[in-house]
């Protein structure tokens, strides 16, 4: 066994699980970038994972390998940074136990991250959310469960990893009804519900019974849904709804973009950002002001209190065509 193998397990062992304590998501993300990395190195070498050296992981192979996840494997840029965020992290603790290699560490950790253009984040209407939440089949029990599940993502604009968490004793329907999760960065957060959220999980709970540590939402076999599941099932119920709201066949319908239909829903009614960022659980207010960019109609509203003197306020409206033909005369 190389010194690469050791180094690599302690790095998950040690460093994350113990040092760090990181959550099981960042250990899962950390895992699948070092398995397709150990898979791109053996079939470029012909090498077996376990008899690798830091040699075989230079910059320019690390270089080739972000290049492969864009070209080959369709990643975004955003992937690839996160990719390449796992590697230096590793790389960052080899260094410590590996000062032999110092000058091949620093050139791996010198790998910059890309920059990308950040788009206007997609959210859902509401004639759209209407027509989503219609399209789940409530006579089946699997329907009543999407039906649930997608008006408590909308509701509560919770991060897929927390909904699919969702345990029974999560869910409090008395006094003040709310919902209790612990959140990226174990952060715990209570997001309270609405009167129609209340109605639906009252009925869904006293159908899906079972013990309070019991998933909120199981899959067909009892398990936990998932991300794949939830991202399936939110696209299947987007075509669906899409027959009645065709401005949805245009839109990337996914988990995440319910949870911005939230923020926006709390936008448009007048909710200020830093609630919004305590809501969605964010670390910073910085990130809920994404929320402000796609907001047209708060800039509409900002650019009729700045009209120019002597002008009517609002939107330029054209003439009506005869009349203009009329005064043209």
């Amino acid at each position: 066994m190389s010194t690469l193998a050791p180094t690599l397990e302690a790095f998950f062992t040690d460093r994350l699980a113990r040092q760090r304590q990181a959550s099981p998501h960042t250990v899962a993300a950390y895992r699948d970038t070092f398995r397709l990395l150990l898979a791109f190195v053996h079939q470029r070498s012909g090498k077996a994972p376990c008899s690798l050296d830091f040699a075989d992981l230079d910059a320019t192979l690390i270089g080739d390998f972000l290049t492969h996840l864009e070209t080959h494997r369709g990643n975004s840029v955003r992937t690839r940074n996160a990719r390449l965020a796992a590697i230096h992290s590793f790389f960052h603790f080899a260094a410590f136990a590996h000062p032999e290699h110092a000058a091949l560490i620093q050139r791996v950790l010198a790998i910059p991250h890309k920059r990308f253009e950040r788009a206007l984040v997609t959210f859902l209407d509401r004639p759209e959310i209407e027509a989503l939440l219609a399209a789940p089949d409530r006579s089946s029990f699997i329907g009543r469960r999407d039906h649930s599940l997608l008006l408590l993502a909308v509701q509560t604009g919770l991060r897929l990893s927390e909904l699919t968490g969702l345990r029974l004793q999560d869910v409090h329907l008395g006094s003040g009804p709310h919902l209790r999760c612990f959140g990226k960065g174990r952060k715990e957060r209570i997001t309270p519900l609405t009167r129609q959220s209340v109605a639906v999980l009252r009925t869904w709970l006293h159908e899906r019974g079972g013990q309070p540590d019991d998933l909120l939402f199981p899959s067909r076999l009892g398990g936990r849904l998932s991300p794949d599941a939830v991202q399936r099932l939110v696209r299947n119920y987007t075509q669906i709804a899409g027959r009645r709201q065709p401005a949805l066949d245009a839109k990337n319908v996914t988990p995440h973009v319910l949870r911005h239909t939230n923020a926006m829903q709390l936008l448009t009614s007048g909710v200020d950002t830093s609630v919004i960022a305590l809501w969605l659980g964010h670390e910073s207010v910085q990130t809920t002001q994404i929320y402000l960019h796609a907001d047209l109609s708060l800039k509409e509203r900002a650019l009729a209190r700045t009209a120019p003197p002597l002008t009517k306020p609002g939107r330029y409206r054209p003439p009506d065509t005869l009349l203009a033909f009329l005064a043209s005369l």
